[in-house]
This record gives C-alpha cells, sequence and structure tokens, in this order.
C-alpha cells in the first residue's frame, strides 16, 4: 500500500523547489541583464573566477555543458574581452582560458550579487538552520550533481 503521506511531502518539495529555481533564474537574468553578458557567459566568468584559468574540457565539466556549448561561450567572451585563450608550451592544441582584467572585474561584480543572495537567504534561518541547509545542499550536489 503505498504512503499518501510522503506523495504529499514530494509533492509540496517539489512545488518549493521550483517555486526557488523560478525566483531565482529570474533574479539572475535580472543581474546579468544589467551588463552585456548572457546568462551562459556570467556562468563560465563566475567559474573561471572561482577556479582560476582551466582547459576547455575543464570548463565544460564545471558548467555541466558540451565542450562544443563551452567553445560558443568561451568565443563570445573573448569578443567581448572577458577572457582569453593561451596554449600551452608542451601542447599548442591545448587551450587554457584566462580571465582578462575586464573579465576579473565582471566577476567581483555578479560574485557581491551572488553573496548578497546568499546573505538575504540565510537571514531568515537560525544559526543551527544555516549548518544544516549547508549540510543537506553538499550532501545533494555531491550525489547528484
Amino acid at each position: 500500500m503505498p504512503d499518501f503521506g510522503v506523495n504529499k511531502i514530494v509533492d509540496k518539495l517539489t512545488h518549493e523547489l521550483l517555486h526557488f529555481f523560478n525566483s531565482f533564474s529570474s533574479w539572475e537574468s535580472s543581474v546579468v541583464r544589467s551588463s552585456d553578458l548572457s546568462v551562459s557567459e556570467a556562468h563560465a566568468i563566475e567559474i573561471l573566477g572561482q577556479f582560476g584559468q582551466m582547459n576547455m574540457k575543464g570548463l565544460a565539466q564545471k558548467l555541466g555543458v558540451t565542450t562544443g556549448t563551452t567553445t560558443v561561450t568561451v568565443d563570445r567572451l573573448e569578443k567581448k574581452d572577458y577572457a582569453r585563450r593561451e596554449s600551452t608550451r608542451e601542447d599548442r592544441r591545448v587551450n587554457l582560458i584566462n580571465l582578462t582584467e575586464k573579465g576579473c572585474r565582471a566577476f567581483d561584480e555578479h560574485h557581491k550579487f551572488h553573496l548578497a543572495l546568499t546573505e538575504q537567504m540565510i537571514s531568515v534561518l537560525a544559526e543551527e538552520e544555516i549548518y544544516q541547509f549547508l549540510t543537506i545542499l553538499k550532501k545533494i550536489n555531491s550525489e547528484i550533481f
């Protein structure tokens, strides 16, 4: 016999997750809209700003997209002077992507928005809930994503 209590919880959780995702997407679009970047370009800048230079494959993995999609994004970032490719001496076929000075400034600005949103989110939680939330997010990210 199915547990209808669990099904109700799953429905409610799904509703809340969709509400959060839609709200977050809308918030992020409004932040990015104030610049000349697309959301995918801003995501690439965020990854490069956090982790430093990396090759196309590494960036694609961190973004969760194909290397082909990442190539298009990096091409646009280069055109706008946010990033540049540099080939390695060991293998000229390998390109490392770096943020330019303009890209570093964009990262700093975008990252401040993320920090402010995080601070706003945790402001409604008790200290113990913040640690629980962090633990749960880490578990979900490591097990599913």
